[in-house]
Protein backbone atom coordinates (compact mmCIF):
# COMPACT_ATOMS: atom_id res chain seq x y z
CA UNK A 1 0.00 0.00 0.00
CA UNK A 2 2.80 2.21 1.01
CA UNK A 3 4.66 1.94 -2.23
CA UNK A 4 1.58 2.60 -4.44
CA UNK A 5 0.53 5.48 -2.16
CA UNK A 6 3.52 7.40 -3.00
CA UNK A 7 3.51 6.38 -6.60
CA UNK A 8 0.05 8.46 -6.58
CA UNK A 9 1.81 11.00 -3.95
CA UNK A 10 4.82 11.23 -7.14
CA UNK A 11 2.41 11.23 -10.08
CA UNK A 12 0.49 14.04 -8.72
CA UNK A 13 3.76 16.18 -7.92
CA UNK A 14 5.32 15.41 -11.35
CA UNK A 15 1.59 16.56 -12.87
CA UNK A 16 1.44 19.79 -11.07
CA UNK A 17 4.83 20.83 -11.87
CA UNK A 18 4.07 20.10 -15.39
CA UNK A 19 0.69 22.30 -15.18
CA UNK A 20 2.89 25.48 -13.30
CA UNK A 21 6.36 24.74 -15.61
CA UNK A 22 8.49 23.80 -12.97
CA UNK A 23 10.50 20.61 -12.48
CA UNK A 24 10.55 17.96 -10.57
CA UNK A 25 13.46 18.46 -9.22
CA UNK A 26 12.40 22.19 -7.71
CA UNK A 27 10.57 20.16 -5.10
CA UNK A 28 11.21 18.07 -2.63
CA UNK A 29 8.83 15.08 -0.86
CA UNK A 30 8.96 15.46 2.90
CA UNK A 31 7.51 12.19 4.34
CA UNK A 32 5.88 13.16 7.56
CA UNK A 33 6.45 10.02 9.63
CA UNK A 34 5.32 11.06 13.58
CA UNK A 35 3.56 8.31 15.12
CA UNK A 36 4.46 6.43 12.50
CA UNK A 37 6.87 3.04 13.72
CA UNK A 38 10.09 2.49 12.21
CA UNK A 39 9.74 -0.37 10.16
CA UNK A 40 7.07 1.77 8.52
CA UNK A 41 9.44 4.64 7.98
CA UNK A 42 12.12 2.20 6.65
CA UNK A 43 9.75 0.55 3.96
CA UNK A 44 9.16 4.04 2.58
CA UNK A 45 13.01 4.94 2.33
CA UNK A 46 13.11 1.27 0.70
CA UNK A 47 11.29 3.00 -1.73
CA UNK A 48 13.42 5.82 -2.47
CA UNK A 49 12.14 8.49 0.33
CA UNK A 50 15.23 10.32 1.73
CA UNK A 51 13.34 13.44 3.54
CA UNK A 52 11.38 13.04 6.46
CA UNK A 53 9.59 15.46 8.76
CA UNK A 54 8.37 14.89 12.65
CA UNK A 55 6.50 17.44 14.45
CA UNK A 56 8.24 16.09 17.99
CA UNK A 57 12.31 15.99 19.30
CA UNK A 58 11.66 12.97 20.90
CA UNK A 59 10.45 10.71 17.81
CA UNK A 60 13.39 12.46 15.93
CA UNK A 61 16.41 11.12 18.95
CA UNK A 62 14.48 7.61 19.54
CA UNK A 63 14.25 6.94 15.44
CA UNK A 64 17.15 8.61 14.33
CA UNK A 65 20.00 5.38 15.02
CA UNK A 66 17.34 2.96 14.32
CA UNK A 67 17.68 4.23 10.69
CA UNK A 68 19.56 4.39 7.75
CA UNK A 69 22.57 7.72 8.14
CA UNK A 70 21.51 9.14 5.03
CA UNK A 71 17.90 10.35 5.81
CA UNK A 72 17.47 13.97 6.21
CA UNK A 73 15.40 14.87 8.87
CA UNK A 74 13.64 17.80 8.90
CA UNK A 75 12.12 19.37 12.49
CA UNK A 76 8.83 20.65 11.48
CA UNK A 77 6.83 20.92 14.70
CA UNK A 78 6.26 23.78 17.07
CA UNK A 79 10.39 23.64 18.65
CA UNK A 80 10.98 24.68 22.47
CA UNK A 81 13.72 26.39 23.07
CA UNK A 82 14.85 23.84 25.56
CA UNK A 83 14.91 20.72 23.60
CA UNK A 84 16.78 22.53 20.62
CA UNK A 85 20.50 20.98 21.60
CA UNK A 86 18.46 17.50 21.47
CA UNK A 87 17.93 17.69 18.34
CA UNK A 88 20.76 20.52 16.50
CA UNK A 89 23.25 17.85 15.24
CA UNK A 90 20.36 15.67 13.66
CA UNK A 91 17.99 17.53 11.66
CA UNK A 92 18.84 19.17 7.87
CA UNK A 93 16.52 21.86 8.51
CA UNK A 94 14.11 23.66 11.04
CA UNK A 95 10.95 24.70 9.96
CA UNK A 96 9.17 26.05 12.17
CA UNK A 97 11.17 29.39 13.59
CA UNK A 98 8.60 32.04 14.91
CA UNK A 99 10.53 34.09 17.17
CA UNK A 100 14.23 35.69 17.99
CA UNK A 101 14.64 33.68 21.37
CA UNK A 102 14.25 30.38 19.23
CA UNK A 103 16.23 31.66 16.10
CA UNK A 104 18.90 32.31 19.63
CA UNK A 105 19.08 29.24 20.91
CA UNK A 106 19.23 27.28 17.92
CA UNK A 107 22.28 29.74 17.09
CA UNK A 108 24.32 29.05 19.98
CA UNK A 109 23.58 25.23 19.53
CA UNK A 110 25.05 25.86 16.18
CA UNK A 111 27.74 27.21 16.87
CA UNK A 112 28.86 24.89 19.16
CA UNK A 113 28.59 22.37 17.09
CA UNK A 114 30.10 24.29 14.60
CA UNK A 115 27.67 24.16 12.20
CA UNK A 116 24.92 26.65 10.57
CA UNK A 117 21.53 25.38 11.03
CA UNK A 118 19.25 26.35 7.89
CA UNK A 119 15.95 27.11 9.23
CA UNK A 120 12.47 28.46 7.71
CA UNK A 121 10.30 31.00 9.63
CA UNK A 122 6.96 29.83 10.26
CA UNK A 123 4.18 32.30 9.44
CA UNK A 124 0.59 32.19 10.58
CA UNK A 125 -0.59 33.17 6.90
CA UNK A 126 -4.35 32.25 7.87
CA UNK A 127 -4.00 34.05 11.51
CA UNK A 128 -5.39 30.91 12.97
CA UNK A 129 -5.40 31.20 16.95
CA UNK A 130 -4.62 27.77 17.31
CA UNK A 131 -1.10 27.57 14.96
CA UNK A 132 1.87 28.46 15.69
CA UNK A 133 3.89 31.01 13.47
CA UNK A 134 4.42 34.93 13.26
CA UNK A 135 2.12 36.95 11.75
CA UNK A 136 2.44 38.80 8.03
CA UNK A 137 3.50 41.88 9.21
CA UNK A 138 6.12 40.74 11.61
CA UNK A 139 8.02 38.18 9.59
CA UNK A 140 10.04 41.11 8.52
CA UNK A 141 11.05 42.30 11.82
CA UNK A 142 12.08 39.13 12.64
CA UNK A 143 14.25 37.57 9.69
CA UNK A 144 15.95 41.48 10.26
CA UNK A 145 16.73 40.93 13.84
CA UNK A 146 17.97 36.67 13.15
CA UNK A 147 19.82 37.90 9.94
CA UNK A 148 22.61 38.44 12.12
CA UNK A 149 23.52 35.12 14.20
CA UNK A 150 25.73 33.03 11.99
CA UNK A 151 25.23 30.03 12.74
CA UNK A 152 21.96 29.65 11.46
CA UNK A 153 20.88 30.51 7.47
CA UNK A 154 17.35 32.00 6.84
CA UNK A 155 16.32 30.03 3.59
CA UNK A 156 12.50 30.41 3.57
CA UNK A 157 9.75 30.79 5.20
CA UNK A 158 6.77 27.85 6.34
CA UNK A 159 3.46 27.90 6.65
CA UNK A 160 0.56 25.48 7.55
CA UNK A 161 -2.50 26.12 5.85
CA UNK A 162 -6.05 25.83 6.97
CA UNK A 163 -7.87 22.34 7.30
CA UNK A 164 -9.99 22.82 4.20
CA UNK A 165 -12.52 20.29 2.14
CA UNK A 166 -11.45 21.76 -1.22
CA UNK A 167 -7.70 22.91 -1.89
CA UNK A 168 -8.58 25.80 -3.68
CA UNK A 169 -9.52 27.72 -1.00
CA UNK A 170 -5.79 27.34 0.26
CA UNK A 171 -4.46 29.24 -3.36
CA UNK A 172 -4.39 32.59 -1.70
CA UNK A 173 -2.67 31.47 1.53
CA UNK A 174 0.36 29.68 -0.39
CA UNK A 175 0.27 32.51 -2.90
CA UNK A 176 0.59 35.34 -0.28
CA UNK A 177 3.02 33.57 1.32
CA UNK A 178 5.37 32.98 -1.93
CA UNK A 179 4.51 37.38 -2.11
CA UNK A 180 5.59 37.59 1.15
CA UNK A 181 9.29 35.76 0.10
CA UNK A 182 9.34 37.87 -3.16
CA UNK A 183 9.26 41.25 -0.99
CA UNK A 184 12.09 39.84 1.83
CA UNK A 185 14.58 38.54 -1.08
CA UNK A 186 14.06 42.13 -2.80
CA UNK A 187 15.53 43.69 0.64
CA UNK A 188 18.77 41.87 -0.27
CA UNK A 189 19.53 40.91 3.56
CA UNK A 190 22.68 39.56 4.05
CA UNK A 191 22.23 35.91 5.24
CA UNK A 192 18.72 35.57 4.39
CA UNK A 193 18.49 33.58 0.95
CA UNK A 194 14.57 33.07 0.74
CA UNK A 195 14.92 29.84 -1.43
CA UNK A 196 12.74 27.70 -0.06
CA UNK A 197 8.46 28.06 0.64
CA UNK A 198 7.97 25.02 2.58
CA UNK A 199 3.81 24.85 2.23
CA UNK A 200 1.41 22.18 1.25
CA UNK A 201 0.23 19.28 3.10
CA UNK A 202 -2.02 15.82 2.02
CA UNK A 203 -4.97 17.73 1.21
CA UNK A 204 -3.50 20.83 -0.85
CA UNK A 205 0.26 20.24 -1.86
CA UNK A 206 -0.51 20.02 -5.74
CA UNK A 207 -2.04 23.38 -5.45
CA UNK A 208 0.72 24.66 -3.23
CA UNK A 209 2.77 23.08 -5.92
CA UNK A 210 1.46 25.24 -8.51
CA UNK A 211 2.10 28.22 -6.33
CA UNK A 212 5.63 27.84 -5.67
CA UNK A 213 6.23 24.80 -2.83
CA UNK A 214 9.61 23.88 -2.79
CA UNK A 215 9.45 21.48 -0.25
CA UNK A 216 5.64 20.04 0.69
CA UNK A 217 5.04 17.99 3.66
CA UNK A 218 3.24 14.84 3.25
CA UNK A 219 1.80 12.26 6.13
CA UNK A 220 -1.49 10.38 5.29
CA UNK A 221 -1.24 10.58 1.66
CA UNK A 222 1.99 8.51 1.76
CA UNK A 223 1.45 6.39 5.04
CA UNK A 224 -2.40 6.57 5.77
CA UNK A 225 -4.32 7.80 8.65
CA UNK A 226 -2.74 7.83 11.88
CA UNK A 227 -3.40 6.62 15.43
CA UNK A 228 -2.53 9.46 17.71
CA UNK A 229 -3.56 6.69 20.83
CA UNK A 230 -0.50 5.14 20.62
CA UNK A 231 1.69 8.37 21.38
CA UNK A 232 0.29 12.01 22.47
CA UNK A 233 3.69 12.34 24.41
Amino acid sequence: MLKENLRNVESQIQASCEKSGRQREDVTLIAVSKTKPVELLQEAYDAGVRDFGENKVQEICDKYDRLPSDIRWHMIGHLQRNKVKHIIDKVCMIHSVDSYRLAEEINIHAKKHKLVMPVLIEVNIAQEQTKFGVSKDDAMQLIEEAAHLDSIQIQGLMAVAPYVENAEENRKYFRELAKLAVDIRAKNIDNVVMRVLSMGMTGDYAVAIEEGAAMVRVGTGIFGERDYRKKNS
